[in-house]
């Protein structure tokens, strides 16, 4: 396709931008027509984002996906956003070893809401289409089902991963879990999309929709993986579960703290994947981080001031970084401290810890963190020996760098 300077300047940025963290492209020259054409054309291109409402927060890890989606939206293409409230009620089966409780409508329509409302803070919502693919497929009836269902074998379903391991561990799969990927796919056929992005767990998923686009004889979509986010730990994938994310929702002060605590190894995939930054000084800052110009902890402060300004504004990032070297840098006390009343008396410490501070999940976890000098009472390290604690008006209790509670008799 013969372009214009002009337009071979928009096309190479676009590609440069868009394929920018990308691991999979499926297939590579389907993407470059596709995009020269909506260039030449003036045709915005259709990309479609699912998300199964299966739980109402999103971190970190979400927003690779949603990141890539904003820079499509800024070169003017369309995002089709389909909230899966019918095919969230069963759950994506993605990583799973077993199957996956069924939600109730209003589990869904709540997180459906709150996902919404908190994607919103990265794409605009006024130009994006949402869908709910119970739309189409309440519609389909048993005779279309089945059509579907005879487009694909069972030994092609086994492939996954998932599957298989679950397969030969014995492990039950319910017949119900083999119509996910192709109900995903039938949104695909819906909404003749013409790309579909999501995380490299969902690849399997994601060439569904190419294969029943073209069961319909539609145009194949164009499939684009994302990494996975590790989390803090900086080996899982970031999760709610694993305890190892930045909530997007959460306070600044909290998310900055999180952001200082990733390995350093992982800044160069951070800086790719949660920033806004262009391409250009994404590469600017990796190359300066590598060769040294910058200090880890400099480049990592100005990372997590950036990525907390996204979903805070700069001036609560600026106070979040006050807060964080006066804790950190000064030793001094945050400002606002969550308060707890209690009795007076002796506690038992993990109980004190856990019961009534929250400050852990589990009285282990405590006795750890404890053996570790992690755990201080007024600035003074407390051992796995001290099983109690006198508990008095306005002590300070601290674990790690960022937990702190005090006490109010």
């Amino acid at each position: 396709m013969k372009l214009s300077k002009e337009q071979q300047a928009t096309f190479i940025l676009q590609k440069n931008t868009l394929l920018n963290g990308v691991i999979d492209i499926v297939p590579l020259e389907s993407f470059e027509i596709k995009l020269k054409e909506s260039i030449v054309n003036n045709r915005p291109l259709k990309i479609k984002f699912g998300l199964d409402p299966t739980a109402p927060d999103v971190h970190l890890g979400h927003t690779v996906v949603i990141n890539k989606l904003k820079q499509f939206q800024d070169f003017g293409h369309k995002i089709q956003i389909i909230i899966g409230d019918f095919t969230g009620k069963i759950g994506d089966p993605s990583d799973r070893e077993a199957t996956r409780k069924q939600l109730t409508d209003e589990e869904v329509i709540y997180n459906a809401k709150t996902y919404f409302e908190q994607i919103s803070k990265i794409i605009n919502k006024e130009n994006i289409e949402v869908f709910y693919n119970s739309k189409w497929l309440k519609q389909l009836d048993l005779t279309e089902v089945l059509n579907i269902a005879s487009s694909i074998t069972l030994s092609r379903l086994l492939e996954r991963k998932d599957f298989t391991n679950r397969f030969n561990n014995n492990k039950p799969i319910a017949l119900h879990e083999f119509f996910y990927p192709l109900m995903q796919g039938y949104d695909s056929v819906a909404l003749e999309c013409d790309i579909e992005i999501g995380g490299t767990d969902q690849l399997f998923n994601l060439l569904m929709g190419r294969h029943l686009q073209s069961y319909y004889q539609q145009q194949e979509q164009v499939v684009l993986t994302l990494p996975l986010l590790e989390g803090l730990d900086g080996v899982q994938k970031m999760s709610k579960s694993k305890n190892n994310y930045v909530g997007i929702d959460e306070s600044p002060k909290d998310m900055y703290g999180k952001l200082m605590s990733y390995p350093d190894n992982l800044m160069e995939k951070y800086i790719n994947l949660v920033t806004h930054y262009n391409i250009e000084n994404k590469k600017s800052l990796i190359e300066n981080i590598k060769r040294n110009e910058i200090h880890p902890k400099t480049a990592k402060m100005q990372i997590a001031k950036h990525i907390v300004a996204i979903y805070h504004g700069e001036k609560e990032a600026e106070i979040a970084e006050q807060e964080f070297n006066n804790v950190f840098g000064k030793n001094a006390l945050p400002k606002d401290i969550d308060e707890v009343k209690l009795d007076s008396g002796n506690y038992d410490t993990c109980t004190l810890l856990t019961e009534y501070l929250s400050l852990f999940n589990s009285k282990s976890e405590a006795r750890r963190m404890m053996a570790n000098d992690g755990v201080k009472i007024n600035g003074k390290k407390i051992g796995k020996e001290q099983s109690e604690i006198k508990v008095e008006n306005g002590m300070i209790v601290q674990v790690g760098k960022r937990k702190f509670k005090r006490i109010k008799v």
